[in-house]
């Protein structure tokens, strides 16, 4: 086992550590001598359920199969997360009995999951949502739903984010050379070289903005099922970031670090790893019309717990049963046309509480599951695509909730929504009271960190490493540097470590064939998740979750012997 400042090492980086240490204050935090000043400070290490999950690896039990009574439905859904909860709620508007959906954790929500304390509401994962474009009619009906648009009287009434929901300014901040200043690049001290940079590569943007292909289909669109797959913008996907903007002449630090921060917030990718397609896709795909910045991002205090919240309050109004601590182990696809007189799909369920089993049957089910669940679970769909394992990695995040009771104190702009640190392994945080206008007193900030190695495994061995004391000595190392008071206005950190927070965009993923064949069903059973995108936004699991909706919806309502070949998602 490694040491703690090893472990900090390997987190912080050496020069971070360094200071940290210089300081005198990371000494008595968990260090040698003196105490731990923050033992007064309450908290807990947190993550999804690893034990109910390596039982997949174990088999199942044949003798208390033998004895499992059987349940039959008419759809089945297998994951709460995102993409489970839409389908759900996109199944649950037209078909109101026999749905149920199976979530292995307590908490719905995957990783848009989130908590509330005296405090405020706070999110455990995403934390916003762009805008929707007009060609994203679905999502846009979702929010309409939650009552979160309203018509702009400036627009003819076109519908925009509700004001309450649209983030408040001051929006971001970036803290560089000791201070915060407005934004997100680090305009202070920049020199004429670097801010023709940045005008050449929003002019590079622009290009993609304005791009439109034979079919009128967009260089970059969100899902990006709605994306062309011309060969000279799919070529992207052949770089890395970091290559592209080599290739392009790129040389200024500013804007490699602007580069790189993006990659990291939506990919938990450095630059050399992400795919260049992928990097371009963060701003082209949000950006309306060339020379426009990026659409207004919507939020909640509770990030985008918000939005799977309410798809499960509705898909239970209709009378979807949604059961938690309830784990798939095993998904098996009949054959009619073998002979095969079975219901279409038969499910084993555990129940991860007293590890009882039961049986499923079902006429169609949905698998919102993360592909390397899946392959463990649906018998045959590893042999199907082989190369998934390969083509599909996983990064891994560890997100902290920061209670306060007062704000820390800021050298420069004064808190915003989104607070990032130049030149630091975190994307820094976001303040959960900020959309509610309580800029002072008691708040609670969320501070995101994704552990970017070359190689993924490495980063999941440094998350569940580091114990909790590490890893809020590590937080406050980082955040110091901006808020020196911060360890006395702290009551409580708690840590969520997500050992497979999200799909990787690697160079070459989303060009792949085996990414674009693995939404194909397999029998009786559709596939729903961020991962056939490849890019792990809350929209691509939308489309996804409604997607296979659609098609289970379709095949329920079609004749035996006349079912068609669903649709595959791009």
């Amino acid at each position: 086992m490694s040491s703690r400042r090893e472990v900090l090492r390997t987190l912080l980086g050496a020069p971070l550590l360094g200071q940290a240490l210089a300081s005198g204050w990371l000494a008595g935090c968990g260090g040698s001598g003196g105490g731990d000043p923050l033992a007064r400070v309450e908290g807990e290490l947190l993550g999804p359920d690893l034990t109910a999950g390596h039982r997949l690896r174990d088999g199942i039990p044949v003798e208390a199969l033998r004895a499992a009574p059987t349940e039959h439905l008419r759809l089945a859904i297998l994951g709460g997360g995102p993409a489970g909860l839409s389908a759900a709620y996109r199944a649950s508007a037209t078909l109101s009995e026999g749905v149920a959906l199976f979530e292995l954790e307590p908490v719905l929500g995957g990783t848009a999951r989130s908590a509330e304390s005296a405090v405020t509401p706070y999110p455990w994962g995403a934390h916003y949502l762009p805008m929707p474009m007009a060609h994203n009619p679905d999502l846009l009906a979702l929010l309409q739903d939650m009552n979160a648009l309203e018509p702009d009287p400036q627009e003819g009434g076109e519908l925009r984010g509700a004001e309450a929901l649209l983030v408040r300014e001051p929006e971001s901040r970036i803290f560089h050379q000791g201070y915060w200043e407005r934004g997100l690049y680090p305009y202070a001290g920049a020199s004429a070289d670097d801010l023709a940079e940045l005008a050449r590569f929003r002019q590079k943007v622009d290009e993609y903005v304005r791009y439109r292909d034979s079919q009128g289909r967009r260089a970059f669109a969100i899902p990006v099922a709605l994306s062309t797959t011309d060969e000279q913008v799919m070529a992207l996907d052949r770089l890395s970031a970091a290559a592209w903007l080599d290739r392009e002449g790129f040389r200024s630090a500013r804007l490699r670090w602007l580069v790189d921060y993006a990659c990291r917030d939506d990919y938990g990718l450095r630059a050399e790893q992400a795919s260049a397609w992928a990097m371009l896709f963060y701003w082209v795909a949000r950006t309306e019309e060339p020379g426009e910045d990026t659409v207004d991002l919507l939020t909640w205090p509770e990030g985008n717990g918000a939005l799977v919240n309410h798809m499960a309050a509705r898909a239970a109004q209709r009378g979807v049963r949604l059961e938690r601590g309830q784990m798939a182990v095993q998904v098996v696809a009949r054959d009619p046309g073998a002979g095969d007189a079975s219901a279409p799909v038969e499910i084993i369920i555990q129940d991860t509480g007293t590890n009882t089993l039961r049986r499923v049957t079902a006429d169609r089910c949905i698998v919102a599951m993360p592909r390397f669940v899946a392959n463990r679970v649906v018998r045959g769909l590893a042999e199907r695509d082989p190369q998934v394992a390969e083509r599909f990695t996983y990064g891994a995040w560890m997100v902290a909730n920061l209670h306060v009771r007062e704000r820390p104190s800021s050298r420069g702009v004064g808190e915003c929504w989104d607070n990032v640190l130049y030149d630091s392994p975190s994307l820094g945080y976001v303040s959960a009271t900020h959309q509610r206008g309580r800029d002072h007193g008691p708040g609670v900030l969320t501070y995101y960190w994704p552990l970017a190695t070359a190689d993924a495994a490495e980063g999941r061995r440094n998350l569940f490493e580091a114990d909790y004391g590490t890893w809020r000595d590590a937080i406050l190392s980082d955040l110091r540097r901006a808020h020196r008071h911060l360890p006395e206005e702290l009551t409580r950190l708690d840590v969520f470590r997500w050992g497979h927070a999200m799909i990787q965009p690697r160079v070459g993923m989303l060009a792949s064939e085996t990414r674009r064949a693995a939404a194909a069903p397999l029998g009786a059973v559709h596939f729903a998740h961020s991962d056939l995108s490849g890019i792990a936004i809350f929209e691509e699991a939308f489309y996804h979750g409604v997607r296979a909706a659609d098609e289970a919806l379709a095949a329920l309502a079609t004749p035996p012997g006349a079912l068609a070949t669903p649709p595959q998602g791009a």
